[in-house]
């Protein structure tokens, strides 16, 4: 591809909206612009990797079976409706009024309704179905570039078997094919255990790329045993234990003092392990009959709640609102505790921290009051205990083998047993060898195909711009010019533009005349084209090409009748 009759606006400042530098040096590479908040337009060069990334996704796919589908990205509301995803997507999915339509995040939904009338015998099982397409989320600040935007493309997939040992299989072969993806491409990635959120499903898996610029944070060992998202992950921590002094319950008075830490400075104390920290939640009902629950967790006070454990094990669990803490436990927030709480149907889970441990102080249920001595073993009876704490950077792993630090990172790929959930909810079911009817597991796997773009370059850039390298490198060599008007120069860097084109090279060839020397060699830099060639009257007088490594900044000359048998140990290099 020629230059001069390329699109390919390059940049010399950083774009004032920029801040992360994949997306600071897509847009000065001329990949992308923005059109809006959140959406962005693929230009030439950044289209090219693009579908660079989406080849090697589609190879992948094909060869574990996977069968190509392209559907709608709109789709009716009453689809969504039925799996109660309209509801949980919320403001995150758009909505089109004049219509009773959604343009889809995601299609387990519309690739069920093809399965219902479609898979309904044993022997047509398993499938695994996929697509790559636009996809619609109504992020409420879009930043980052292609990192988090409401227009994306992705590589959605959508496995269908018979058993649970089949789905098994289903899910490994997709964890197979997303390692040889990201390997493909060029990611140094990891994988973490993660929370399901609105996709649902038993067991699900994140890929990772460590970068600063992630809005993901994720916990690693030093070992590199252990990886896992904040939100799951779990450490050893040493429990506060007994005191043992059967000292009894004493109300004291705490005037407009509701936080941990203004408590703590009431007391006159640094350790916030025995200030037990209370939150009540609801657990909302799925019957209209029947009333939502209620459960009042506890935490160390120099300890963090983690929601997501607790949606584990409460489907749909939300905080309590101010009129239901009143209601239920009789006191505002900051004043409630595991003792004298209103309701006595409400469940008590601390976190493990706190197993059977006394001389706690927490809130006395009652505004201005909190409560010391409660003695959980003696004073809450029925109270569970489980993990539903927060870990922290440097604590011990769970078999205190390595120690654990916390650092961002970039998702790129998702997958999830969904199992029974969606096609329930569907009714897509299969006759077995005995004719009985059953319920179709399935899972879900989805790439971001920008986001591995993205992810590569803030893995690989230096101050001058980005460093490509393998598969996705938009082109394999970057041609250069350098003629100040010199025929002869022109006319060897065009007979080599068309020879390494002829050898089945991709090439980018800068034969643009009115563009000075250093202008050509910065916009090298800054596109990052793994081997610079560059043709000139300087190194024309010894009939030599001098050849650039864009990742090291080496050079070298090569003879310009040896160039072409050269360039395979050139590549073989990179």
């Amino acid at each position: 591809m020629k230059f001069s009759q390329y699109f390919l606006p390059t940049l010399k400042e950083v774009p004032s909206d920029s801040v992360i530098p994949s997306h600071i040096l897509m847009v000065r590479s001329g990949m992308i612009r923005q059109l809006t908040s959140g959406v962005y337009s693929y230009l030439p060069l950044g289209l090219r990797v693009f579908k660079k990334v989406e080849k090697i996704v589609r190879e992948e796919m094909n060869a574990i079976g996977g069968c190509e589908f392209y559907l709608p990205a709109l789709s009716p509301n009453e689809l969504w409706a039925e799996t109660g995803r309209l509801e949980d997507y919320g403001d995150d999915i758009f909505r089109i009024k004049n219509r009773e339509l959604v343009l889809a995040p995601t299609h387990e939904e519309v690739f069920t309704s093809i399965a219902k009338p479609n898979l309904i015998s044993y022997k047509q099982l398993p499938q695994i179905w996929y697509q790559i397409q636009t996809k619609f989320r109504n992020e409420p600040r879009p930043r980052g570039g292609v990192l988090r935007g409401r227009q994306f493309t992705m590589k959605d997939a959508y496995s269908f078997d018979t058993t649970w040992e089949g789905l098994d299989g289903s899910y490994d072969k997709h964890a197979q094919a997303y390692r040889n993806i990201f390997t493909r491409c060029g990611l140094r990635f990891f994988t973490v255990s993660a929370f399901s959120g609105a996709m649902g499903g038993s067991e699900s898996e994140e890929f990772m790329v460590e970068a600063e610029a992630g809005e993901d944070t994720v916990v690693l060992s030093s070992d590199n045993k252990y990886a896992s998202n904040i939100e799951v992950a779990v450490s050893h921590s040493e429990l506060i234990g007994r005191m043992n002094t059967d000292l009894p319950l004493e109300e004291f008075y705490t005037p407009d003092i509701k936080s941990i830490d203004e408590l703590a400075g009431f007391l006159g104390i640094t350790d916030r392990s025995r200030l037990a920290k209370s939150r009540l939640f609801v657990v909302p009902s799925k019957s209209e009959r029947k009333k939502d629950d209620y459960v009042l967790a506890l935490v160390c006070g120099d300890d963090e709640f983690s929601e997501t454990k607790l949606a584990n094990k409460f489907a749909g669990i939300r905080p309590g609102h101010p009129e239901e803490l009143l209601d239920i436990a009789g006191a505002d927030a900051g004043y409630i505790g595991p003792v004298n709480f209103r309701n006595k149907d409400v469940k008590i889970i601390a976190d493990l921290r706190l197993s059977d441990a006394d001389e706690l102080i927490s809130g006395a249920c009652r505004n201005d009051y909190h409560i010391k001595n409660i003695d959980l073993k003696r004073d809450v009876p029925g109270i569970t205990y489980m993990d539903i704490r927060t870990v922290k950077d440097g604590e011990k792993t769970y078999d205190q083998s390595a120690n654990l630090r916390m650092t961002k990172a970039i998702e790129v790929g998702h997958i999830f047993k969904l199992g029974t959930r969606y096609a329930e909810a569907l009714g897509a079911k299969y006759l077995d060898v005995n004719g009985k009817e059953n319920v179709i597991i399935m899972g879900s796997y989805g790439i971001g195909i920008e986001r591995i773009a993205a992810a590569y370059i803030e893995q690989n850039h230096d101050k001058d711009g980005i460093v490509w390298s393998g598969e996705i490198s938009p082109f394999d060599i970057h041609l250069v010019s350098v003629n100040k008007k010199s025929d002869p120069v022109k006319e060897a860097a065009q007979k080599l533009y068309e020879e390494l084109s002829g050898m089945g090279y991709e090439v980018l060839f800068d034969d643009r005349d009115d563009i000075s020397p250093g202008v050509k060699f910065k916009d090298a830099d800054l596109i990052g084209i793994p081997i610079q060639l560059v043709v000139s009257d300087k190194n024309m007088k010894n009939d030599e090409i001098e050849v650039k490594f864009r990742k090291t900044g080496e050079r070298e000359r090569i003879k310009r009748e040896l160039m072409l048998e050269a360039i395979p140990d050139l590549m073989a290099k990179l």
